[in-house]
């Protein structure tokens, strides 16, 4: 029997970021009959209902106020392009009294600043765009800005850097509720990259400052790609250097740079997503998930879980076994 769809609610103000809002109406609001059943219910709700001008000056009719937020089990904040404009006291208190029933909120962009301005982001970790972080920083020093990450996830309060960012955000979101398959499917049908970590890096900037260097761009996505190709086998991190083409120490450095951590931490990240979707949509035994995803042994693909998503491989199955298809 499928549980009941989630409710979400994207709350919209004036100069809201077009793109910043089509991402989550798009993942959690869009009908997926092949994905099986519905699993979110979407509303788009605003301070007030009626027409809200966004930055790139179109208008969105808006018929759902902020009466929408008392019951959403999920708040999605959009990017807005002033961020000069006055936060409504009502807006802040709907986010304030939804936080104190424990719902989950999700900013995209610099969305960021109204969760800050609500208060829910002090003493925790938070990003924003790059190029705004430090606006975030000065203008709300107890919020832990990091601004050279994708993603933070501080359990009911998660913060995505610039633009399409939002995308890497909202399919985490729906990996945490419905586990790596449907986040998968969802990332097929969008024809985007199933899953980038939040550690990584905002590389679009520095890949921006290449080009207007006139500097040649150049990723290491192609060894990445050949060595999730070789989860099950022993992956040195000589072998993906040579692969790339460049000396142990030069690759270390440019792989850092890139995805935010280290050859080793990244392919233990891959060889979790590898087993969470075994576990998913397999009734393969442990040992065999272990030796396919590359931990080797049963007690190793525990230990990992166990590390990584506080529960065993075991329970992980339980939870998210053939829910695709629910």
């Amino acid at each position: 029997m499928p549980s009941a769809p989630r409710n979400v609610a994207v709350l919209i103000l004036p100069s809201c970021v077009l793109f910043d809002l089509a991402v989550p109406l798009q993942i959690f609001g869009y009908p997926r009959p092949d994905l099986g059943a519905k699993r979110y219910r979407v509303t788009l709700c605003a301070p007030r209902r009626g027409l809200i001008r966004t930055s790139s000056g179109v208008d969105l009719a808006v018929t759902h106020g902020l009466e929408a937020l008392r019951t959403a089990q999920t708040i999605v904040l959009p990017g807005i392009d002033d961020l000069d404009m006055m936060i409504p006291p009502a807006v802040t208190r709907a986010l304030q009294a939804a936080d104190a029933r424990g719902a989950r909120f999700v900013s995209i962009c610099t969305g960021a600043f109204v969760l800050a301005e609500a208060g829910l982001l002090e003493g925790k970790r938070a990003t924003t765009h790059w190029m705004d972080a430090p606006i975030l920083a000065a203008r709300y020093p107890r919020v832990r800005v990091e601004p050279g990450v994708l993603y933070v996830d501080e359990g009911r309060v998660l913060t995505s850097a610039g633009i399409a960012c939002g995308i890497d955000l909202c399919l985490h979101v729906v990996r945490r509720d419905y586990g790596a398959s449907v986040a998968n499917a969802v990332a097929r049908r969008m024809v985007v990259a199933p899953h980038r970590d939040g550690s990584q890096a905002q590389f679009a900037a520095r890949t921006a400052e290449a080009l207007e260097a006139g500097a040649p761009v150049n990723t290491l996505e192609p060894t990445r790609q050949w060595a999730r190709e070789r989860l099950a086998r022993p992956v040195p991190v000589s072998s993906m250097a040579r692969h790339a083409g460049l000396s142990l120490r030069t690759f270390a450095r440019r792989f850092h740079a890139e995805t935010g951590t280290t050859p080793l931490k990244w392919l233990v990240t891959e060889r979790l997503l590898s087993a969470r979707e075994l576990l998913e949509t397999t009734v393969l035994p442990m040992g065999t998930v272990a030796t396919r995803s590359g931990f080797g042994s049963e007690v190793n693909l525990r230990v990992h879980f166990r590390h990584s998503l506080s529960t065993s491989p075991a329970a992980y199955r339980r939870a998210f076994r053939g829910v695709l298809a629910s």
